[in-house]
């Protein structure tokens, strides 16, 4: 049976999911906001039937199976904290807390609970990720020597602006480098070593932060973040064989090229879904449901927990910390 949606939030991001959840007509039935003016809006804008003007009020609907959570990073602990209490499954939006120990304590409830909680980190779920899994798996690549990736974008430089306040989990890491450590992660598997540097903002957040990590196999991978310049957005694995170049955007819907070490194209990969392909992610947590297999094979919640713990990492090293922390 299909999961019945609640979005939790009313910001630019649940509108992206709602969009694309509409797109691939699962049921969206109710939306919470802190107004009833925003609710009402969201709900008109993506024909939802119910709406309601507060968190609590959303969590406690009878007609949602699962909420998407898309408020800001501080406050994903205590709304998914909301629904899996009120006996919800829950998708966080990424990064899927601020710190480790958050983490830890959402997996904690939802295992407590029974039910599924799932970092939202579309991009695993997107089509040409799963087909270069299916390269790596073949072996294609030989033995992956190295991973290179960059989520460098111009965002607002206003300090109350939430990607540069510190009591909002503002800075690149969390909203930009996630991306490209996830992906070196999901190819690599957890980092052996971490080593990173940054430079800091008005505000003291990151607007930069490269990272260099090796993993188990000896491979190295490096990522570059950045909030103030729109970079290349590529993503490279390189092979003892043959090398994997992820065209711009990487980390949305992109195409791809494998080649060969003495230059010879292997394989040209362009396929589109519809939409911006949000709605795999929606797919997979409705089938991990159905399913009873407690978490998704493309991001289980422990690896959410351990990536969680290698952002605090990265924190430490570059000297960025939250309030509250």
């Amino acid at each position: 049976m299909a999961l019945r949606w609640g979005i939790l939030a009313t910001g630019g991001i649940a509108h992206a999911f709602a969009s694309d959840l509409r797109t691939a007509g699962l049921d969206i039935q109710a939306v919470g906001s802190r107004s009833q003016e925003s609710a009402d809006r969201f709900a008109a804008e993506f024909a939802i039937p119910n709406a309601h003007a507060s968190y609590e009020a959303l969590v406690a609907d009878p007609d949602v199976d699962i909420v998407y959570v898309a408020t800001p990073h501080p406050m994903h602990r205590e709304a998914a904290g909301l629904a899996l209490e009120a006996g919800k499954h829950v998708l966080v939006e990424k990064a899927l807390t601020v710190n480790r120990r958050e983490a830890e304590e959402l997996r904690d409830l939802a295992a407590e609970k029974g039910l599924l909680v799932m970092e939202a980190m579309w991009t695993r779920y997107l089509p040409h990720m799963r087909r270069i899994h299916e390269i790596l798996d073949a072996g294609t690549l030989g033995e992956v020597r190295t991973i290179f990736a960059d989520h460098t974008q111009a965002l607002p430089t206003d300090p109350a602006h939430r990607l540069n306040a510190l009591e909002l989990g503002g800075g690149a890491l969390l909203d930009l480098g996630i991306y490209p450590i996830s992906f070196a992660w999901d190819v690599l598997g957890a980092p052996a070593t971490i080593q990173a540097t940054a430079r800091l903002g008005e505000t003291g957040a990151d607007t930069e932060v490269a990272t260099l990590m090796t993993h188990a196999s000896g491979a190295v991978s490096t990522t570059l973040s950045s909030s103030r310049g729109a970079g290349p957005n590529t993503a490279h694995i390189v092979g003892s064989e043959a090398r994997i170049d992820i065209d711009r955007v990487w980390y949305a819907q992109a195409s791809f090229t494998v080649t060969s070490r003495d230059g010879e194209v292997l394989e040209r990969f362009e396929e589109r879904a519809d939409g911006r392909g949000m709605y795999f992610q929606a797919l997979a947590a409705e089938r991990v449901v159905a399913e009873s297999l407690g978490a998704p094979a493309e991001l289980p919640i422990d690896e959410s927990v351990e990536i969680m713990g290698a952002l605090d990492e990265i924190r430490r090293q570059i000297g960025v910390s939250y309030p509250g922390e």
